[in-house]
């Protein structure tokens, strides 16, 4: 009995001594599977609004109330909500021409009204600073021509590394409508563990642009 307590103890101290040395093997970083749809879409066509275009159909169209603690200045401001993916793509539409209302504050901390009109270079302008405020975080910024066969132009803003917002786009005739697109996830921006969902969301983009139409009424 104790030969055979004494075996075991040796090989215990054994499998020890080699577990000891032997060589440490550093996992790599990994992230969780994200289960991604098939890609199918349906028409967003709302009487009411002044533009169409194809959307996905696991996305839901909501009418957005306030942007970023802004109320917007007409009713054809929406998101579009993609649950499954915690992400959102914001879609902001100005009237080319049209008065717009601003809150300034002001010395003494009090909300004055004010009121302007939307330039066409003034609101290119603004999509150009909005995607540049991303430069501190962004590896790179490409800025892609738009030109559907609907006649719609524009531009397709592509920012690298960890940006809020890795996909904006704005889209307009030059003379009546504006509208611009930004996508955002309800989580810590890492080009890494999203990539996959960026592109999966980038191909719904570029559908929806292509898709895109303007109608002839002008809606106040």
């Amino acid at each position: 009995m104790i030969y055979i307590k004494s075996v075991f103890l040796f090989f215990i101290a054994s499998f020890l001594i080699i577990a000891c040395n032997s060589e440490y093997s550093h996992k790599k970083t990994g992230y969780y599977k994200i289960i991604l749809p098939q890609h199918q879409y349906q028409l967003f066509n709302n009487p009411d609004f002044p533009y169409s275009f194809e959307y996905p159909k696991y996305c839901n169209i909501i009418k957005d109330s306030t942007y970023f603690d802004r109320t917007p200045e007409n009713n054809y401001w929406i998101n579009l909500d993609f649950p499954s993916l915690n992400a959102r793509v914001f879609l902001s539409y100005k009237i080319i021409g049209g008065k717009v209302l601003y809150k300034l504050k002001q010395a003494n901390g009090s909300i004055k009204d004010s009121t302007g009109i939307n330039q066409f270079d003034l609101l290119v302008n603004d999509a150009f600073n909005l995607t540049n405020k991303n430069e501190i975080m962004a590896t790179s910024i490409s800025e892609i021509p738009i030109l559907t066969p609907n006649g719609v132009s524009g531009i397709y803003f592509k920012v690298g590394g960890n940006a809020a917002t890795a996909k904006q786009f704005f889209l307009t005739d030059s003379v009546h409508h504006f509208l611009r697109g930004a996508l955002y996830f309800n989580s810590t921006p890492n080009a890494d563990s999203l990539k996959p969902v960026h592109e999966f969301l980038e191909e719904d983009i570029h559908h929806l642009i292509q898709t895109f139409k303007w109608k002839n009424q002008i809606h106040n």
